[in-house]
């Protein structure tokens, strides 16, 4: 480009020279400069898919979202097209340490590591992890639904009480009235082993159903949530203070349930999957 702007007040040879470059590469590019970018449309849909989702999103996930806006492009593609606008994905995968209570024999492994589930409130698992930032710690205890990943209830709390817990249980028990023959699974946490814990999960039919000893793939799918929302939030950003992380983190568990596409939800958010499949 410098050439061509160069090229009519001065020799071109003297220019090649100077440049250090070949007249047929001149040339080749020159032709390629009028040729627009068919992709041109694509990338800044990429940006845009990019940027909303604060850079959490790789390409097979943007692929689906661009799918979803009715954009059909290999992953392939969007892959090199990342690359060639120097976007990647800022997550970056830690290992999880759950919280770890006491040991006791309550409940069976209902759950037996099948963590799937045909419709909803079939089968809920629960768990506490904790987070130590700016010489505090927090603790965040949420309720997921196997069948779509779906994040019903949470509570966060700077210590893990067993209030944090019952409070889970509220804000859940009052979205979901009927829950006759739900498996309510979780780790042998001491909370989980408290008579009122107990008695509150009898008293709406729910089956209690615990991991066994020292055990953590009985309750995987927790602890893959944990690693995850630590992944694209805990260890992306930067926060000025726990308020701001506390502030943040419901912003995330927000956007998680109704943006963050899943490949295996058909590239639908849990929300959007649950409310087609009640539809269907």
């Amino acid at each position: 480009m410098v050439v061509n702007s160069l090229r009519h007040n001065y020799d071109l040879k003297l220019l090649f020279e100077i440049i250090d470059i070949k007249r047929s590469t001149f040339y080749y590019h020159l032709s390629k400069i009028d040729i627009p970018d068919k992709y041109l449309y694509v990338k800044d849909k990429i940006v845009e898919i990019f940027n909303y989702n604060k850079g959490r999103y790789g390409y097979r996930r943007i692929t689906l979202e661009l799918k979803n806006l009715g954009i059909l492009i290999n992953h392939k593609t969007v892959q090199r097209l990342m690359k060639e606008l120097g976007i990647v994905c800022k997550v970056r995968i830690k290992k999880y340490k759950s919280y770890k209570g006491m040991v006791g024999k309550i409940a069976d492994n209902l759950i037996n590591r099948n963590f799937t589930a045909s419709k909803p409130n079939e089968k809920w698992v629960t768990d506490v992890t904790e987070i130590s930032m700016f010489g505090e710690k927090l603790y965040l205890s949420p309720i997921l639904d196997l069948y779509n990943g779906e994040i019903i209830s949470y509570s966060i709390n700077n210590r893990p009480c067993f209030e944090q817990v019952m409070e889970m249980l509220d804000i859940a028990f009052k979205k979901h009235k009927d829950l006759e023959g739900l498996i309510f699974h979780s780790d042998q946490g001491w909370q989980y082993q408290h008579r009122t814990y107990q008695s509150r999960l009898k008293g709406r039919g729910i089956k209690q159903s615990m991991s066994r000893k020292g055990n953590c793939l009985d309750n995987a799918v927790m602890e893959n949530f944990f690693g995850l929302f630590k992944s694209e939030l805990l260890y992306l950003q930067e926060f000025e203070s726990m308020e701001h992380f506390k502030k943040e983190l419901k912003g995330y568990i927000k956007w998680y349930n109704e943006k963050r596409i899943k490949s295996k939800l058909k590239g639908m958010s849990p929300i959007k999957f649950r409310t087609q499949s009640s539809v269907a």
